[in-house]
């Protein structure tokens, strides 16, 4: 394979967004126009064999299913037909003698599984270059789901790196990366990890349900459900769909706490017995023994009398006498 087509994947694409009217305008600018010429240069770097061993993940993860039907048909052919295109690593920024993937994860996994090395370019760059490199040829490649993108672009915002680099990486204009915000800041990650990659649901789509979770008491739901026997099914858009339709119908109201309060009195002697029941509404007084039926006549006798003195002494507490 010549060396100049050794990064054509990312090139051609990349090229396209460049003349097309990208209503961001971010294509092509500042990081991102320096990252397009650091492609022209690797076309004409040399590729080395690396070991998988010493090839780490990059520092922010873009893929939800590892081992989709892509992913199976990506090994069938390198092991057919060996590697024919090199993925870009840098050194790795904290450990000496390894290095860190910028793209090509998945034939990093694919050459581990063979036991085979795999073709790298090798490039030292910065955090800001290497994550706008990495979101450059996933976009190119257009196999990423909105989710995972959105998954991505808050991973890099929670990095630290600004708005304008997520954009740059990721090609945004600006209504995309504001529903991607609202999509993250309603819906946990764990929920979204959960349901997977979903390639088939869109962005208008995830807005919807984060619309719908944005109740305070939405997320404890959604991660309750996700973790539910019900909720498990093959398939992420279908889990999207079993998700959407739970969050979609009224909420079950959980039963009002009883407030019953259930006392019992009984003289010295034993001679009566009292059970009495307070619903707030409601209140009982039943009376059992030898003595319950004169004892009740007394006080039912009284009951005028009684009451007088309840009201006496409410007036007294209102009072303060």
């Amino acid at each position: 394979m010549a060396r100049r087509d050794i990064f054509g994947s990312v090139l051609g694409p990349a090229t396209a967004v460049a003349d097309a009217k990208d209503v961001s305008g971010y294509a092509v600018r500042g990081a991102s126009r320096s990252i397009m010429q650091s492609f022209e240069e690797l076309s004409k770097s040399s590729v080395v064999d690396l070991d998988p061993a010493f090839v780490d993940t990059s520092f922010v993860s873009d893929r939800l299913d590892e081992d989709d039907e892509a992913y199976q048909e990506l090994l069938a052919a390198i092991r057919e037909r060996g590697q024919d295109s090199p993925i870009l690593v840098r050194p790795h920024p904290e450990l000496s003698g390894r290095f860190q993937t910028v793209f090509g994860h998945r034939r990093v996994k694919v050459a581990r599984q063979l036991g085979r090395p795999v073709r790298a370019v090798v490039k030292k760059m910065g955090d800001e270059d290497h994550v706008i490199a990495q979101g450059q040829e996933n976009a190119a490649r257009a196999n990423l789901s909105f989710i995972e993108r959105t998954l991505f672009a808050d991973r890099i915002l929670k990095r630290g790196h600004t708005p304008d680099t997520v954009k740059s990486a990721l090609a945004l204009d600006d209504t995309t990366f504001s529903k991607m915000r609202s999509v993250t800041s309603n819906i946990p990650e764990p929920v979204i990890v959960a349901i997977g990659a979903a390639k088939t649901v869109g962005r208008d789509r995830w807005w919807q349900l984060a619309k719908l979770m944005e109740h305070p008491d939405s997320a404890g739901r959604a991660a309750d459900y996700v973790a539910s026997p019900e909720f498990a099914t093959s398939g992420s858009d279908a889990r999207f769909a079993r998700l959407f339709d739970f969050m979609s119908a009224p909420a079950k109201r959980a039963p009002a706490a009883s407030k019953t309060q259930e006392k019992a009195w009984a003289p010295h002697d034993r001679s009566v017995r009292a059970k009495i029941t307070d619903t707030g509404k409601v209140f009982t007084l039943a009376l059992k023994a030898k003595e319950a039926s004169p004892f009740g006549a007394f006080i039912t006798d009284r009951l005028d009398e009684l009451f007088e003195a309840f009201r006496q002494s409410e007036t007294a507490k209102k009072t303060g006498d």
